[in-house]
């Protein structure tokens, strides 16, 4: 088993990640058994996002490092929140949850009909060897579906209860944990870093 430092806080990321990475001989420990500060996440793309995390977890912890930056792009918003879904209600709340996010996408989606309520979750995947590693593997995933208006579902995390999947005709977070790992933007980009890591093995 190949030891890496998964650079996440997140619970819900790092059960579903650790529980993909598993089965590929990885044994993923969490950057809370190293250290308890946050990589300053000043790039403008997912992909600068996750390799800045990579680069700083494998410092603190002198492991290989797998870090990824996520979020979920709404077209009748521009985009938003993109970058910025981890932290989207930040400065309307006095605390930041995954539910202050999720109702402020509500809010701002009240007025936009049916037809036009198309999204996708976005995930930029990053691997180093080492904090100065001068060629990251990168993974992308796209996961396309539209906004709902109420939650669905008491599973995953984040957007998920509104997020919604036709070819499942269910919301994310009404999938099981199987179906989410096969499908999910983090689990297509994991699977791109995979096949990147492993041809280089």
């Amino acid at each position: 088993m190949q030891r890496v430092v998964l650079a996440s806080g997140n619970a819900g990321k790092l059960k579903e990640m650790g529980e993909i990475l598993a089965p590929y001989g990885f044994d993923v420990v969490p950057q809370s058994a190293f250290f308890t500060e946050e990589a300053d996440e000043t790039g403008l793309s997912f992909i600068e996002n996750a390799i800045l995390k990579a680069r700083f977890a494998a410092a603190k912890s002198g492991l290989p490092a797998i870090a990824d930056d996520s979020g979920i792009e709404v077209t009748a918003l521009q985009g938003k929140p993109g970058i910025y879904s981890a932290r989207f209600s930040a400065g309307e709340v006095t605390q930041v949850t995954d539910e202050s996010n999720l109702q402020k996408l509500l809010r701002e989606m009240d007025s936009v009909p049916e037809g036009e309520r198309q999204a996708s979750y976005y995930c930029a995947m990053a691997y180093v060897a080492h904090a100065q590693d001068p060629t990251p593997i990168i993974g992308l995933g796209r996961w396309y579906g539209e906004i709902l208006r109420t939650k669905r579902g008491d599973g995953g995390f984040g957007y998920d209860p509104i997020f919604w999947l036709d070819e499942f005709a269910k919301s994310a977070a009404e999938l099981s944990k199987a179906e989410k790992n096969q499908v999910s933007h983090r689990a297509q980009a994991l699977n791109a870093l995979l096949m990147q890591l492993h041809r280089g093995a």
